[in-house]
């Protein structure tokens, strides 16, 4: 009797588990003697990028579909929620030849 309930209860946790959702990640996306870095990265849908700008002068992280445009300031930093999937390219205002891209899964 005591067997089937540990079994049970076994399989309870590990359906509980499997129903919890995942933490959302935080991904660093640096700039840095006028290069983004990572140039191309995948996240999710509800992961947090966060931006930062390691140069002595300013940034831009500005989407070509207009889905963000974060102004970075020298030596500071920013975040930005993802909110829809897909593919993005994006690159810097000041700096066009600053490009990457971000893979957002669903």
């Amino acid at each position: 009797m005591m067997s089937g309930r540990l079994s049970s209860i076994a399989v309870a946790l590990v359906f509980a588990a499997m129903v919890v959702p995942a933490r959302a990640a935080t991904i660093e996306i640096t700039m840095e003697n006028l290069v983004i870095s990572p140039a191309k990265v995948s996240a999710k849908v509800g992961d947090t990028i966060a931006w930062i700008n390691k140069d002595v002068f300013a940034h831009t992280a500005t989407a070509k579909n207009g889905d963000f445009d974060v102004t970075l300031p020298p030596g500071k930093s920013a975040t930005s929620v993802l909110k829809k999937a897909g593919t993005v390219d994006y690159y810097c205002r000041y700096h066009p030849n600053m490009r990457a891209t971000l893979k957002i899964e669903p």
